[in-house]
Parts: C-alpha cells; structure tokens; sequence
C-alpha cells in the first residue's frame, strides 16, 4: 500500500479536508482506491459524498448496501473486498450485489470499471487485506453520544432496536484490525452535520 500524509495536525474546513484526501489519491496513482472507515453516526457517507464531489468519475459504493442484514457488518466487508476492491487491483472489473434490506437477500447486481478511480465506505472496511490494495485510508470518528443522535436521526425506529447489536460488531472488528491505526489520515467528524459538515479536523495518521 502507498499513501500520502500530511506533516502536521491542523483545523481544516470539510473543502481542505476533503481536498487533502483527493490530493493525497491522486499522488498515488491516476486511477486511485480510497477507503473510509468509521463507527455508525460518525460521518463516513457525509465525508465519501464531499470527496465523490470532487471525482466525478469515482464509483463510490458504500456498505450500507452490501451488508448482508444486522448481523453482516464482518461479511459485508469481506465481500467489497473480494468483489470489488481486489478485481480493481488487478485490473479486472468488480460485480456486487446489491443487498435489499426489506425482503433480507440479495438482489440487483453492479459493475466496477478498472479504469475509474474507486471510493468505499463502510464500518468494517479497513483491515490488513483491504489495506493492502488502498491508496489513501481514512478513519472517521466522533463521539459515541454523537454517533449515536446522527444514527437515529437518519434512520430512526428502524435503527434504534439494533444499535447494540451493530456496536457490538464494530467493538469486535476494533478489536481484530485496530483500523484507525492503518488510517492514512483521520478525520474528527464531531461537527458534522447530516447533510452537510461544517467543519473537520484532519491529522496524519502515525503507524
């Protein structure tokens, strides 16, 4: 794996930080693969959607729509691994499936192009084999208390009987892959907001 880091930690707005990250990409490679990690609620889509902004030929795939179900955070990383991260690697194109959260299966299937940048985003995402294939990877964090008022908001009743449940796979992905310490850069997300943050905090991560 190749990164970009910045020198020095230092308050930033969402538009520097996000043009760090982009920057840092595009050092690497023309076609570049960057992975945003993070707990539920702390601003990983609302970071991913700032940097596909300003990429517009990046494919973007979030988790959010591969986890197979409320106990599928660990499966649904593998699998944007296998079929998405390592084809594009290699040069091949990707397919994944699309999971539908109402009738619990998967469903439509999609195509990664080789030949176009690619961004991720996901709890669970970062880890050694993932790592291994990135150009830039980025941890998100903020507050559990925060996390937590995002997350519901976003979904709400939906989300609130399987708050525990999810953190409990993260706790445990935390715990096996310490993915804030394989982070290129991390990013304090507490003043996120969900539509748009109003202000980030990027520091280069030390390994």
């Amino acid at each position: 794996m190749s990164s970009a880091r910045s020198r020095s930690s230092r308050d930033l707005t969402p538009d520097a930080a996000v043009d760090i990250i982009v920057t840092a990409a595009f050092a690497v490679r023309a076609v570049p693969r960057i992975l945003i990690d993070g707990r539920s609620g702390s601003g990983k889509t609302t970071l991913a959607r700032a940097i596909a902004s300003r990429m517009p030929a990046v494919q973007s795939v979030g988790l959010d729509s591969i986890y197979p179900g409320w106990d599928g955070l660990r499966e649904g990383a593998d699998r944007a691994c296998v079929d998405i991260l390592e084809p594009h690697a290699a040069g091949q194109p990707g397919r994944w499936r699309e999971w539908d959260w109402v009738i619990s299966q998967y469903g439509a299937e999609h195509e990664i192009a080789p030949t176009r940048p690619l961004l991720l985003e996901g709890a669970g995402l970062l880890t050694a084999r993932s790592a291994r294939w990135a150009d830039v990877c980025v941890w998100v964090d903020a507050p559990s208390t925060e996390r937590r008022r995002r997350a519901l908001q976003r979904d709400g009743a939906t989300y609130e009987p399987h708050w525990d449940r999810w953190a409990r796979q993260e706790d445990a992905h935390l715990a096996e892959n310490s993915p804030e310490s394989r982070a290129s850069f991390r990013v304090d997300a507490r003043t996120f907001q969900t539509s748009e943050p109003d202000a980030a905090r990027v520091s280069p991560s030390s390994r």
